[in-house]
């Protein structure tokens, strides 16, 4: 116990003692915490008694064989009569008349932690008072001064209980600020609503899960809170819910469809307790997990047999082959031909399945979608016929998404591929991007084709599906679609009144913010710095120059707003950009770069040290991994 303590102990009780009532609490299981003085004095405890831990059934059976209630025949069935009673922390009050005339009062109250308090008040005054009251007065009635005695005790035994109420009352007001202050603090909203569909209680949490709702709704009903598109959703399981069967359901809402899970859960008194989170993230992740388990799946399942098919074709190919030597009619030569090209198809197919189903891992990175679609125009309209327009257009807020750029743009141009196939010699193919709230980026590739067919609509993600017939593989799409899921997204095939349209979803990240302000670029190659200064420039960066560690350290301990340094490891001079590194104040971001193979010592000590960049590298791969050393 350190002093402060001891000072605080001393401070209770000595306050304790100059209190004229005898006090003493015992815990719940009956041992003594603390006493006062005067408990000692009143009933004449020897020291033991009134010590902490002191048992209460000690306390008991030593006034019990002192006399303190009276004659009794078993002294051991009153002790545990009345530890029976102190067990039960009830509160109560109580008045008796000790063996020496003295008159007590005793007030008992159960405490929070459990055990109980109890007081113990000389009232012996008080009843001489009464007694000579009683003597005196010839006017009042032996039962008026009855009545008034009962008034007088009835009186005490109210104070009591309202002192026992005003502390269940204090500790329920604290148990309810703390379980409010809980909910508000909780990632969902908490609500109850009564049987007529209004909420009684809320945690104000509506508008974190349902942007645009309100936050301040007790009083309101569900149908004005939620919305009526929202509530139309949720109608028919809290119908259930007040009919006392529990519910939880998932829906999504229509503002930025986002994934919203719900509990239902009826209450005795016919009202509803609500549970409601945003569970879009955790979807987005499970659609991506269960797409990565059926890649898994489909290759167990395909590798075997694609296997043992690409034996078969080489088989059959060698076989052609030596066909194809000998002496062989026309007729003949050209079924020779034909099998050997339905043989490479087959092989193509092969490629393509595995491909489908082999280890492809989304690597997301800061992208800029306006520049990923602008340079995804100029790649595909070379393919497209004279009369065949493409068009992109984009709403996106100029800011860099985490998205993988390889596979969506591959994603796309597959679908733009398509698009030019259904329009032939001449339509328009237009590939649309906007932002659904900050969930989504939705991605629209649509043409002026004829259309999907119903029979396409329905099966167009199957593999091997095709319109195409021999021409094609039907595996474009679902590659489209398993790209799609890898990333946590969606994909919707529809029709439109000038075409058809494919409809992308992916989930809307936003890049972490690129660090800007001064950079140190370390770099002994005159046409490499420049271009690596270039690079900085475009990513809004200031540039400071240096070509050798001695340099770099002398301008790092001149210049103290530096936030980042991008070293070559070989440098001009003895020092490398590793002896850089340990050089520069601790702290500052750095990022090494080189052309050195990765078993060359020098390179694995460089990676234990900071991130390193292979040389020869694009300002996409520089501003990622500056992106990855900003902080979230």
């Amino acid at each position: 116990m350190d002093v402060t303590e001891q000072r605080i102990k001393a401070m209770t009780t000595a306050g304790l003692n100059l209190i004229g009532q005898a006090l003493s609490i015992y815990d719940s299981e009956l041992r003594l915490v603390v006493s006062n003085l005067r408990f000692q004095e009143m009933f004449d405890l020897p020291d033991h008694l009134v010590q902490p831990g002191a048992p209460f059934r000690d306390t008991i059976r030593f006034l019990a064989i002192r006399g303190e209630y009276g004659a009794a025949k078993d002294i051991e069935e009153l002790v545990a009569v009345r530890v029976e009673q102190a067990l039960a922390f009830e509160p109560h009050y109580m008045e008796r008349v000790r063996p020496n005339g003295q008159v007590v009062s005793i007030e008992g109250a159960p405490l929070p932690a459990g055990g109980w308090v109890a007081v113990y008040t000389d009232i012996t005054g008080t009843r001489r008072v009464e007694d000579l009251l009683r003597a005196r007065s010839k006017e009042l009635s032996g039962q008026l001064l009855s009545h008034a005695e009962e008034l007088s005790a009835t009186n005490r035994k109210l104070a009591a209980t309202i002192t026992a109420l005003e502390e269940a009352k204090r500790q329920l007001t604290e148990i309810e600020a703390r379980t409010r202050m809980t909910t508000e603090m909780m990632p969902a909203h908490i609500a109850h609503l009564d049987v007529d569909g209004r909420y009684d209680y809320s945690n104000r949490r509506l508008s974190s899960v349902l942007p645009g709702r309100p936050s301040d709704i007790v009083g309101l009903h569900m149908s004005e809170a939620l919305g009526a598109s929202a509530f139309a959703r949720v109608k028919p399981h809290l119908e259930q819910a007040y009919d006392g069967k529990p519910s939880v359901f998932e829906f999504t809402e229509d503002q930025d469809s986002r994934r919203i899970r719900v509990s239902f859960t009826p209450d005795e008194a016919g009202g509803v307790y609500v549970m409601s989170v945003d569970i879009t993230e955790e979807t987005q992740a499970r659609v991506a997990l269960q797409q990565t388990r059926r890649r898994a799946m489909a290759a167990q399942m395909t590798s075997g047999l694609a296997h043992d098919f690409s034996n078969l074709l080489t088989i059959i190919l060698g076989m052609q082959a030596k066909l194809e030597k000998m002496d062989l009619s026309e007729e003949a030569t050209e079924l020779v031909t034909a099998t050997q090209q339905t043989a490479r198809r087959g092989g193509q197919l092969l490629n393509r399945i595995a491909d489908m189903t082999g280890n492809r891992t989304p690597q997301p990175q800061a992208t800029d979608m306006r520049g990923l679609l602008e340079d995804l125009r100029i790649l595909a309209s070379p393919s497209l016929p004279r009369g065949v327009g493409l068009s992109v257009v984009s709403t996106l807020p100029d800011e860099a998404l985490m998205l993988d750029p390889g596979m969506v743009q591959d994603a796309l141009l597959n679908l733009v591929l398509n698009a030019r196939d259904a329009c032939g010699t001449s339509g328009q193919i237009t590939i649309s991007t906007h932002a659904v709230g900050t969930i989504w980026v939705e991605i629209t590739v649509s043409d002026t084709g004829p259309g999907f067919s119903a029979d396409a609509l329905d099966k167009a993600l199957n593999p091997f599906f095709t319109t195409k017939g021999s021409k094609g593989s039907g595996l474009g799409l679902p590659m489209v679609y398993d790209t799609v899921k890898l990333a946590g997204g969606d994909l919707n095939l529809r029709n439109t009144p000038s075409g058809a349209s494919v409809v992308l979803r992916l989930p809307y990240r936003p890049a972490p913010p690129v660090q800007t302000g001064l950079v140190l670029l370390v770099e002994d190659n005159d046409d490499l710095r420049s271009q690596f200064r270039d690079m900085l420039v475009d990513l809004k960066f200031t540039v400071i120059e240096a070509t050798s560690a001695d340099e770099a350290s002398a301008l790092a301990a001149d210049v103290s707003d530096i936030s980042l340094v991008l070293s070559d490891i070989r440098l001009e001079g003895a020092a490398t950009g590793i002896d850089l590194l340990r050089r520069l104040p601790e702290g500052l971001p750095c990022i090494l770069m080189t052309s050195l193979p990765h078993g060359d010592p020098l390179f694995r000590d460089a990676l234990a040290l900071a991130p390193v960049l292979r040389k020869p590298f694009t300002r996409a791969q520089l501003s990622a991994l500056i992106c990855s050393k900003a902080p979230s």
